[in-house]
C-alpha cells in the first residue's frame, strides 16, 4: 500500500487558555495521496483553513499526529518547519504576501535563492512567464492589479516544484473572471509539477474541480 503524501490521525486543535480555551479542530483523521487534488468545503467558522494550516505545519496540533512525506511535524521545531515548508511545501493564500518593496521577479526568486538555488532569477522569470507576466518581472505590487499579484503568490509557491501545493480561497479576494483565470493557472501548476493540491473553497464550481471533496462542518469531518 502507498504511504499517503499527508496523514492526519485524530488531529485537534485548540486555541486559548483554560476558561477561554476554543476547539476549532475535533479530531481529524485523514490520508492524502500523491498527486491528488483535494477539496476542503465547509461554512465560515468550520476549521477548513486551520485544517490546511495544520497539514503545512503553520499551526501545531494540540492532539494527534500529523506528518508530511513521512515526517511527523509534531516533533519539528519552527526552524525545521520553516526548511520542510521551504524545501517540500507551495503555500498560496486569499491575501497575496508579497513583500511590497521587491519586485515580482525578487519576490519569486526569494525563496528559491534561500534554498540556495543558483539558477534563481532564472526559475522565477520562467514561472512568472508561465502564470503570463513575463512583461511584469520589474513592477512592484503597489503597481500590479489584485489578479497580477495573486499570479505573483503563484508562481513564487511554484517556483521551488514542490510536492504539495497548499491554497487557501485562493480566489476570495478577486471577482468572478479573475478567479477563474487563477484557478485555471492554479491547476496548471499543478498538472506542470505533478503536485499534490490541497484546496480550500467556498466555491462549489471550484471543489467540483478537484478529484476528492471533503467537507468540515464545526471541527469535524462531515
Amino acid at each position: 500500500m502507498t504511504t499517503p503524501i499527508l496523514s492526519l490521525t485524530d488531529a485537534r486543535l485548540t486555541l486559548g487558555h483554560n476558561a477561554g480555551r476554543t476547539e476549532i479542530l475535533k479530531g481529524i483523521t485523514l490520508d492524502v495521496s500523491a498527486g491528488e487534488t483535494l477539496g476542503l468545503t465547509g461554512p465560515s467558522g468550520s476549521g477548513k483553513s486551520s485544517l490546511l494550516m495544520l497539514m503545512g505545519g503553520l499551526e501545531q496540533a494540540t492532539g494527534g499526529s500529523v506528518s508530511a512525506l513521512g515526517r511527523d511535524l509534531g516533533v519539528m521545531g519552527e526552524d525545521d518547519l520553516a526548511r520542510f515548508r521551504r524545501d517540500h511545501m507551495g503555500v498560496v493564500f486569499q491575501s497575496f504576501h508579497l513583500i511590497p518593496t521587491m519586485t515580482a521577479l525578487e519576490n519569486v526568486a526569494t525563496p528559491l535563492e534561500l534554498a540556495g538555488a543558483r539558477d534563481a532569477f532564472d526559475r522565477a522569470a520562467e514561472e512568472l512567464e508561465a502564470v503570463g507576466l513575463s512583461h511584469r518581472l520589474d513592477h512592484y505590487p503597489s503597481q500590479m492589479s489584485g489578479g497580477e499579484q495573486q499570479r505573483v503568490a503563484l508562481a513564487r509557491a511554484a517556483a521551488p516544484r514542490p510536492e504539495i501545493l497548499l491554497a487557501d480561497e485562493p480566489t476570495g479576494n478577486l471577482d468572478g473572471a479573475t478567479g477563474a483565470t487563477i484557478m485555471d493557472l492554479l491547476f496548471g501548476l499543478r498538472d506542470r509539477h505533478g503536485a499534490t493540491l490541497i484546496l480550500v473553497t467556498h466555491a462549489p464550481e471550484l471543489a467540483e474541480r478537484c478529484d476528492r471533496i471533503v467537507h468540515i462542518q464545526d471541527g469535524v469531518l462531515a
